[in-house]
């Protein structure tokens, strides 16, 4: 079976290379020629662990392959992916121009029955519009199904949860189409990964309510630690308590400074758009967007706490330096789009301060939104060296057993916040830094 993917973004790269990795013959395909050429050198344009290894692999054993040519590769192939951008308007909407102009090329080039699938995240009632957009070409001369088929990818654990899903949604209105994707995916049958069959529009809202659920759980816990740090109670236990229940269960109970990324933010106004399109309302997820962007926010209070400033003064974190470890929305990537370290950043920035910064990975990403306000070091040690505070933003690994020795020599203050919770309040006091973290105030 041949297959093209649209898009080689996150998720069109992490699909086309998994699903290369099953044996199937697949081709991704762009617009963007620096990027496949990249490709097609062996490099990989965005961060993901084990990626690299995967594209490599199946390229040199000729199962996938990278081209520019979208009109051919769609002649070629029985399924096509859809695998685009589909970034937000300024109303919060989800722009489907790319979506749309891939539909249109499709329906230019169809010369035969073809699935089209459409990866991704896009609102309830799309599948429609590719099919009348497809149909308003060919008409009744080809056949051709459209499918929804969401993608459930965590960034920095992808290739595991294309690998081993928790469910495969398969969103279509016939059986031949289904019949197809149940084929593409077979190789789940060993590990018995649920599928869950449905008409495209429930697929599509699946994709949604599933993102905006977890996006709130993270928003009640972050207020949860709010009232925490009030009332002298400990969210980490709360949120242990909390997880032990299986009807509420323990993942995505982790307070910290707000969510980021290119999908929850993304996918919420999306969902709240919709709602109010459609006539009705979800004020659950009107109100999480609010709580995030405040979340995000109130970390600067945090932080002028810890250092017991004067909020009221012009610029009060001038003639302060901060480090900031951590720029990423989350680790084991480099996305930094929507990232709270970036907003906290900017909020020091507007007060005043002189930052300086450092990750693993996302230097380079950060550099190109922010340029040369903040300083960009080589490790965690030069961005604490001469702070006056030290900002955990991040839980990447490598920060989690820091040398506190090391860093009270180098520090110009022993004041840290620690915006993950990674270390124990008790600990670090008992070392003689001054500590904040989120939710756990009265330790």
């Amino acid at each position: 079976m041949r297959i093209t993917v649209v898009g080689t973004g996150y998720v069109g790269l992490v699909t086309g290379s998994c699903l290369a990795e099953f044996g199937l013959l697949v081709t991704c395909v762009d617009i963007d020629e620096n990027k496949i050429n990249l490709l097609k050198n062996g490099k990989i344009p965005i961060y993901e662990p084990g990626l690299n290894n995967i594209v490599q692999k199946n390229v040199k054993e000729g199962r996938l392959n990278f081209t520019t040519d979208l009109q051919n590769s769609i002649k070629k192939s029985l399924v096509i992916f859809i695998a685009v951008g589909t970034p937000s308007g300024n109303d919060g909407s989800a722009d489907l121009q790319y979506v749309e102009d891939v539909a249109k090329t499709i329906g230019k080039n169809l010369n035969g029955y073809k699935v089209i699938v459409n990866k991704s995240t896009v609102p309830i009632g799309t599948g429609k519009k590719i099919r009348d957009i497809i149909y308003s070409i060919v008409g009744n001369k080809y056949r051709f199904d459209v499918v929804s088929n969401p993608e459930f990818l965590r960034e920095g654990s992808a290739i595991n949860d294309f690998l081993r899903p928790d469910r495969i949604v398969i969103g279509a209105e016939h059986d031949e189409p289904i019949a197809i994707m149940r084929d593409i995916y077979s190789a789940h049958y060993l590990i018995e990964a649920p599928f869950v069959i449905t008409n495209v529009e429930t697929a599509e809202m699946i994709k949604y309510a599933s993102n905006a659920f977890l996006a709130l759980k993270i928003s009640y816990i972050n207020e949860i630690a709010n009232l925490c740090d009030c009332v002298g109670a400990d969210v980490h236990k709360v949120a242990k308590a909390m997880g032990m229940d299986g009807r509420i269960s323990s993942k995505f109970l982790h307070p910290g400074p707000g969510f980021g990324g290119s999908c929850f933010p993304k996918d919420t106004r999306a969902l709240s758009y919709m709602a109010k399109e459609a006539g009705s309302k979800l004020s659950i997820v009107d109100k999480l967007i609010e709580v995030n962007e405040s979340q995000k926010h109130l970390m600067l209070d945090k932080i002028m706490k810890l250092l017991d400033i004067d909020t009221k003064k012009t610029e009060p974190l001038k003639s302060y330096n901060i480090g900031v470890l951590g720029l990423s929305f989350k680790p084991n990537t480099d996305d930094i789009r929507e990232s709270p370290a970036i907003t906290i950043i900017n909020d020091l920035l507007k007060n005043g301060a002189c930052v300086r910064v450092f990750d693993p990975i996302a230097n380079e990403n950060t550099k190109q939104q922010l340029g040369n306000v903040v300083e960009y070091m080589e490790n965690e040690y030069q961005a604490a060296e001469g702070s006056h505070c030290l900002i955990i933003s991040t839980e990447w690994n490598q920060f989690r057993k820091l040398d506190f020795s090391k860093l009270k020599q180098l520090m110009k203050d022993p004041y840290i916040a620690d915006l993950r919770n990674i270390y124990d309040p008790i600990v670090l006091k008992r070392m003689g830094f001054e500590y904040t973290c989120v939710g756990r105030s009265s330790i």
